[in-house]
C-alpha cells in the first residue's frame, strides 16, 4: 500500500505533449504496446551489461522475460519486466521530463506538428514513447525497483499535468506498468487490449524480434482426465491457464534476408531507435573469415533533433554473442555517419570489454572501416539510382556527411563524390563537383566558389559580377561546415578549388587575361597616389587598396589574401573564442563613376576632407555587401546623413 505520496508537476513541455497524445492522436494507437515492450527490453539489456561486472545484481535469477497480464473486469493491462529497474531520481528524470537538451526544439516543433502523422513523428523524435500509454489509458501507474536497491518507487498519473510518486515495495528488481484502459472504441482506434488474441497479434506485428520472451497467460479448454490420464467419457471440460510466449525471439540480424520482410526490418529499426517513422534504407551485412560479425544498419528518413549538438550521444548497438554490451558504441562508426542506426554482433569480442579496450581493439577498428565503406557505397548507389531519395537523405544529413571530407582521409574520395552544393547554375537544384566540372568552360582551370551566411547574401555579392558577366559557374558555400570542406579539399579531378573572395581573379582566354592584367597595372600606376591616400585613411581595417577587374557594377569589394580566413569563418571563430581581427584587401572598380569622381577631386585638391568621408563610406558599403558587421555603425550613419544633406 502506498502512503504519504508526493505530487509533482510535469515539466511544461511534457504537459503539452500529454495533452496532444491524449486529445489529438487518433490513428495507430496499438503502437503504445511496442513502445512499452521496447523500453522493457532495453531495461533487460542494461541489466545484462551491468551484471557482467556486478553479478550480484542478478539476484540468482537470470531468466529474463517480459510479461503481459490482463484483467477484463478491472480493464487493466500490465507490462512487467525483470530488467535493471529505476531509482526514485531516475523515475523523476526519465518520466517527469522530456530529453533535457531538446526542450527548446520541442517547443518550436510543437507549433508545426498539426497533423496526426506530425505528432507521431514528434513523439518518436524526442524519445518519449512512454507517454503513448495515455492514448489508450485513463490512468497509468508504475512500480519499479532498481537492481541492487531494496526500496521500490511508485509513480502514478492520470495525464492531467501532474503525477504522484512515493516509496513502495516490490519483491524483485524490475518495472511493472499498469494501464487502466479506456473503453474500446473502434471509431477512435482503441481496441480491447485485455483480449489475448488482440495482444498476440500486436506483439507478432511489432515486437516479434525482441530477444526476450514476451509471455502472456492463455486459457485453454481441456477434457477432464481419469486416473490413467485419459479423457473421461462423460467428463466436463476444464479451464487450464498456462504461459504462452508471443514472440519468436530469434534475433532479426541472424536470419537470412529472404526470411525477413521489409515491415519486420522497419519494426526492428523503430525498436532500437524509438523513431516512429520508417527508415529510408536497410543495410544487412555478414562477414566471415578472419573477423566474423553481423550488422544490420538503417538510414533514417529524417534527422533527430540533436544530430548537430556537439554533446549528443551516438553510435551503434554492440553485441557479443547476441548479448548487448554497449548501447551506443561510437567506435563502430565515424562521427560524420552518426545518423546511421543499427546493431553489430561479433563473436570475437569478450563480453566484459571496456570502452578503453574497444578503442584499441583491432577487430573494432576493422569493422569500423568495413561499415563506413559499406554505408558510403550504399549512399553512392542511392545517389546514382534514386536521385530523389538521395536528395531526401542529403537534406537531413548532408551537413554531417560533409564533415567526412576533413575527418576521413581513407574514404575522402568516396565522401567527396557524395557532396552536393548550391551554385549559380540553378536557383534550386544542387550540384556535385563532378557535374560542375562537366559544365566548365573549355578555358576554365579552376572550380570557383564563394562562402557566406546564406544564398541570398552570396548571390548578391559584388565578387560575382565578373563571373556572371562571363558566364562562369560559382559554387555557393553557405553552411558553416563548408569552411572545413574547402580547407581540406584543394582539388578535384585535377582541378583546383579557388575562392573568388581571395587573391586576384583572371578570367577568359590567355590572351584576354594578359590584356586585362596589363590594363589594370597601367590604371594602378595612374591612381597610385589616391590608393595610397585611401590606404592610410583606412589603415586600421585595411591592409591594402588596389584596383580590381572582378567588379562590373559595384564600386568596391573586400577580398582576402590566398591564405586568409573568409569573413564567414572569421565570424565563426570569433564566436568560439578571441580570434584576432583580420585585415582585408580593398578592391576598387576603376570604371565606376564613384572612383572616377574621387580621382578628379583628389587631383584638384589632395586635402579635400570629403575624400576621407568617401573612403569610410566605401568601406562600409563593402562590408554590408558581403554581410559583415560595420566597425562603427554610428559613424557610418552620420556619414550617410551628411552626404544626403549636402546633395539635397
Amino acid at each position: 500500500m502506498v502512503v504519504g505520496a508526493e505530487t509533482f508537476q510535469f515539466q511544461a513541455e511534457t504537459k503539452q505533449l500529454l495533452d496532444l497524445v491524449i486529445n489529438s492522436l487518433y490513428t495507430n494507437k496499438e503502437i503504445f504496446l511496442r513502445e512499452l515492450i521496447s523500453n522493457a527490453s532495453d531495461a533487460i539489456d542494461k541489466l545484462r551489461f551491468e551484471a557482467l561486472t556486478k553479478t550480484d545484481l542478478l539476484e540468482n535469477d537470470d531468466k529474463f522475460e517480459i510479461r503481459l497480464e490482463t484483467d477484463k473486469d478491472a480493464r487493466t493491462l500490465t507490462i512487467s519486466d525483470n530488467g535493471i529497474g529505476m531509482s526514485r531520481d531516475e523515475v523523476i528524470a526519465n518520466i517527469g521530463t522530456i530529453a533535457k537538451s531538446g526542450t527548446k526544439e520541442f517547443r518550436e516543433k510543437l507549433k508545426d506538428a498539426t497533423s496526426d502523422k506530425g505528432l507521431i513523428e514528434l513523439i518518436g523524435q524526442f524519445g518519449v514513447g512512454f507517454y503513448s500509454a495515455f492514448m489508450v489509458a485513463d490512468k497509468v501507474s508504475l512500480v519499479t525497483r532498481k537492481a541492487g536497491e531494496k526500496d521500490a518507487t511508485y509513480w502514478e498519473s492520470v495525464g492531467d499535468g501532474q503525477y504522484t510518486i512515493d516509496t513502495t515495495e516490490r519483491s524483485k528488481r524490475g518495472t511493472t506498468i499498469t494501464l487502466h484502459l479506456k473503453a474500446s472504441d473502434p471509431d477512435s482506434g482503441i481496441e480491447d487490449y485485455t483480449d489475448s488474441w488482440t495482444l498476440s497479434n500486436i506483439v507478432k506485428r511489432h515486437s516479434d524480434f525482441v530477444s526476450y520472451p514476451i509471455i502472456s497467460k492463455e486459457e485453454k479448454q481441456e477434457p477432464e482426465l481419469d486416473e490413467e490420464g485419459k479423457p473421461k467419457k462423460d467428463g466436463k471440460s476444464i479451464t487450464v491457464i498456462e504461459d504462452k510466449t508471443l514472440n519468436s525471439m530469434k534475433p532479426i540480424w541472424t536470419r537470412s534476408q529472404s526470411e525477413v520482410t521489409e515491415s519486420e526490418y522497419f519494426e526492428f529499426y523503430k525498436h532500437i531507435s524509438h523513431d516512429w517513422t520508417d527508415p529510408l534504407k536497410t543495410i544487412s551485412l555478414r562477414a566471415e573469415g578472419r573477423i566474423e560479425y553481423q550488422a544490420l544498419l538503417f538510414i533514417p528518413s529524417k534527422a533527430p533533433f540533436d544530430l548537430y549538438y556537439h554533446g549528443s550521444e551516438w553510435g551503434l548497438r554492440l553485441y557479443a554473442k547476441r548479448i548487448m554490451i554497449m548501447e551506443k558504441c561510437e567506435e563502430l562508426i565515424p562521427r560524420y555517419l552518426r545518423f546511421v542506426k543499427g546493431i553489430v554482433d561479433s563473436a570475437d569480442l569478450p563480453l566484459n570489454i571496456s570502452r578503453q579496450m574497444l578503442q584499441q581493439d583491432r577487430h573494432i577498428t576493422q569493422i569500423r572501416k568495413w561499415l563506413a565503406k559499406k554505408v558510403l557505397d550504399t549512399l553512392k548507389e542511392i545517389q546514382e539510382k534514386d536521385p530523389e531519395k538521395y536528395l531526401q537523405i542529403w537534406k537531413s544529413f548532408g551537413a554531417a556527411i560533409k564533415e567526412g571530407v576533413s575527418s576521413d582521409f581513407e574514404n575522402k574520395d568516396r565522401v567527396v563524390s557524395l557532396v552536393l552544393f548550391q551554385s549559380s547554375n540553378d536557383p534550386e537544384k544542387l550540384t556535385s563537383l563532378k557535374d560542375y566540372i562537366e559544365r566548365m568552360k573549355p578555358e576554365q582551370k579552376e572550380l570557383f566558389y564563394l562562402t557566406g551566411e546564406s544564398r541570398t547574401v552570396v548571390e548578391n555579392s559584388p565578387h560575382l559580377e565578373a563571373f556572371k558577366e562571363k558566364g562562369y559557374e560559382v559554387l555557393y558555400l553557405v553552411e558553416p561546415v563548408d569552411e572545413l570542406v574547402v580547407d581540406s579539399l584543394h582539388e578535384f579531378e585535377g582541378k583546383s578549388l579557388k575562392s573568388i573572395g581571395k587573391g586576384t581573379v583572371e578570367l577568359g582566354s590567355e590572351e584576354e587575361r594578359q590584356k586585362a592584367k596589363q590594363e589594370l597595372e597601367e590604371k594602378q600606376k595612374e591612381s597610385a597616389s589616391l590608393l595610397e591616400f585611401i590606404q592610410k585613411r583606412l589603415s586600421e581595417d585595411i591592409k591594402e587598396v588596389r584596383l580590381s577587374n572582378r567588379l562590373t557594377s559595384s564600386p568596391v569589394c573586400l577580398v582576402g589574401a590566398e591564405h586568409d580566413y573568409s569573413p564567414q569563418l572569421e565570424r565563426l571563430l570569433r564566436q568560439a573564442g578571441n580570434t584576432p581581427k583580420q585585415k582585408r584587401i580593398m578592391e576598387l572598380n576603376p570604371k565606376h563613376s564613384i572612383f572616377l569622381r574621387m580621382q578628379e577631386r583628389y587631383e584638384k585638391n589632395k586635402e579635400d576632407l570629403m575624400l576621407s568621408d568617401y573612403a569610410e563610406l566605401l568601406l562600409g558599403y563593402a562590408l554590408l555587401a558581403e554581410g559583415s558587421e560595420l566597425p562603427n555603425p554610428a559613424r557610418f550613419n552620420q556619414l550617410v546623413v551628411s552626404l544626403m544633406v549636402k546633395n539635397f
